[in-house]
């Protein structure tokens, strides 16, 4: 049985690497790591919840200078799997 994981990039560079039907965003408590995930994401409601709590945790003032969420990487990734299903 094999483990699948989800197909998101993870990167430590600009944003002018992010491919075409994708969005940047750094996931973290503590330190925040940059992810370019798809698009088709935003319109997933479990992910649409974890933008709301973003929005109550940052408002629309993003500490990183792009979309951050305050959630472990642990659990963005448990996130991504289950979206990929």
């Amino acid at each position: 049985m094999a483990i699948r994981m989800p197909r998101i990039i993870k990167k430590s560079s600009t944003s002018g690497d992010v491919p075409k039907g994708y969005f940047a965003m750094y996931v973290g408590e503590k330190q925040m790591k940059r992810y370019v995930i798809p698009v088709s994401f935003l319109s997933q409601p479990l992910f649409q919840d974890l933008l709301s709590q973003a929005e109550e945790e940052f408002g629309f003032d993003h500490p990183m200078g792009g979309l951050t969420i305050p959630c472990s990487e642990n659990v963005f990734i448990a996130l991504t799997c289950h979206l990929r299903k």
